[in-house]
């Protein structure tokens, strides 16, 4: 199997698309990333305004001349799929299908969302709701290519998503009817109580995943360092190799077969400059 190069590898970072998505992959072009993430839509409110046909014309014509791929779109913070609230429930899953038109406009490979949080309710009662809630997008999620990522996270709060046996459970109740799949983030596993720290680390925490998830349901990496430590359950991001987690996690990631080649979206607090920075530090690793 032919071997990526470094500069090939699809890495970049959360890019703004304030003044139109196109403008994502331009800031995304001037970092040196060759995959973006973004906000299709203000992530603070429930109604998103809709792509234009002029939105998304202009958006493929960036890409194409860009050579970005596999663009992946975060959604709303305020969805919340597991909700026992059922206003806020039909909330949440009103606003993920209007998401979910907005990445298929864009023709975005990836809709990256938090799996939800047990609010008022058990985890079990939780991740159910989540199924049924996903399973209701069925008939929307075939109609394009975007794949539904769940995110994993960090367990604050009431937060599900936390330990590989909820992802576990949701790929495997939903991956036959839906295009679905897994967005690992670095710090919210390292604070769950993943310690990916070291290859050895990684390994184990590899093989757990695939033991208890499945490798191949892996899609792509939010790449952070954690300004909290091990197993806090805190998600609070930090520069890369500035955290807890240190530079030997990210330099396994880069030469690891199976790693390097996954899609890596940076949300580290430093910018554009510092994405800048990040970035070519990634590709140096990969050599």
């Amino acid at each position: 199997m032919k071997t990526t190069s470094p500069e090939e590898l699809l890495i970049g970072a959360h890019t703004s698309a304030q003044g139109g998505a196109y403008n994502a992959v331009l800031q995304g072009q001037e970092i040196g990333a060759t995959t973006v993430q973004l906000f299709t839509a203000n992530q603070k409110r429930w109604e998103g305004k809709p792509i234009t046909d002029e939105d998304a014309l202009l958006f493929k014509e960036a890409v194409k001349a860009s050579g970005i791929k596999k663009i992946m779109s975060h959604d709303s913070y305020l969805i919340n799929l597991g909700s026992s609230n059922p206003e806020s429930l039909e909330k949440s899953r009103t606003a993920f299908r209007e998401e979910i038109k907005r990445c298929q406009k864009l023709d975005l490979a990836f809709l990256n969302f938090h799996p939800g949080a047990a609010v008022g309710s058990s985890e079990e009662e939780c991740l159910e709701r989540i199924v049924e809630s996903v399973e209701q997008m069925a008939d929307l999620a075939e109609k394009g290519e975007t794949r539904l990522l769940f995110e994993a996270t960090a367990g604050q709060g009431s937060a599900v998503g936390w330990r590989f046996e909820h992802l576990g459970y949701l790929v495997g109740r939903l991956h036959k009817k839906i295009p679905i799949g897994v967005c690992i983030d670095t710090c919210h596993i390292f604070a769950a109580g993943y310690d990916i720290r070291t290859k050895k680390g990684w390994d184990d925490t590899l093989g757990a995943f695939d033991k208890i998830v499945g490798l191949k349901h892996l899609y792509a990496f939010h790449i952070n360092d954690s300004m909290k430590p091990f197993q806090s359950r805190r998600d609070r991001h930090a520069a890369l190799g500035q955290g807890e987690i240190g530079w030997e996690c990210f330099e396994v990631m880069m030469t690891h077969p199976f790693m390097r080649e996954i899609p890596k979206y940076l949300e580290t607090p430093v910018g554009p400059e510092g994405w800048k920075k990040e970035i070519a530090l990634l590709r140096k690793l990969a050599k």
